[in-house]
């Protein structure tokens, strides 16, 4: 049975090699890049499913690499997992708001890094054909999932992956208050090492480009956020 082809990218030889061997045991199809300059040359080029991406890289760094595939309408979709040695918060949050999915950090296991594609792909292609809710309106917003398009007050807005996925999962369910634990694994999946500056920060992000119709985020203190029943 044909798998999901993944673009691996590493400068380190050794790294590269244990991600490849691991993914391609379990039946994946892997191609590989020692740099930022090959993977965006690679990712333009070939059809991939998911991108197992180095933040310390040299030339193009790990965090250019992604704004510029989330940037390009040919690549923007393909989900992405940071792997990484930097386990700074901000490392990690500027990432997420990249458009990044996920991330592992060096040292890491192998099992762990298995479980995070695979939960990855799932939500992908859980997206691609769950046909529930497909559009939704709440207020002055209408939430495109199948399309990933958000209309504001009858404009157009663009958002990053996980704002569109943090705005959907609360839009959704008007009125019931959420915690940040709750929001990321809804968004994430499993495994996914909790922060709440991470979930803070999509929430500033979302409210800011939403304009007026941000403040139907609201946030309940000390628990988490809903999005307003009543405009």
């Amino acid at each position: 049975m044909a798998k999901e082809c993944i673009l691996v990218v590493d400068d380190e030889e050794d790294i590269l090699e244990l991600v490849r061997y691991n993914l391609a045991r379990e039946g994946y199809q892997v191609i590989s890049a020692s740099s930022g300059e090959k993977c965006l040359k690679k990712a333009g080029s070939e059809k991939l499913d998911l991108i197992v991406l180095d933040l310390m890289l040299p030339g193009i760094d790990g965090l250019e690499v992604a704004k510029n595939l989330k940037s390009d309408s040919k690549t923007k979709h393909v989900p992405i997992i940071m792997l990484t040695a930097k386990g700074e918060e901000a490392d990690i949050v500027t990432g997420l708001e990249l458009g990044a999915d996920d991330y592992v950090t060096k040292p890491f296991s192998p099992r762990i890094l298995i479980a995070r594609v695979r939960a990855v792909i799932r939500r992908k292609k859980k997206e691609e054909t769950d046909d529930d809710m497909s559009v939704i309106q709440v207020h002055d917003i209408v939430i495109n999932s199948h399309k990933r398009e958000i209309i504001a007050n009858g404009k157009p807005v663009d958002l990053t992956f996980t704002e569109f996925q943090v705005l959907y999962y609360l839009a959704k369910r008007p009125g019931w208050v959420f915690t940040r634990t709750q929001i990321v694994d809804a968004v994430r999946g499993d495994y996914y090492p909790v922060t709440d500056r991470s979930v803070d920060v999509q929430i500033v992000g979302l409210r800011k480009k939403l304009g007026s119709c941000g403040r139907y985020i609201e946030t309940v203190r000390g628990v988490g956020y809903r999005f307003r029943e009543n405009p």
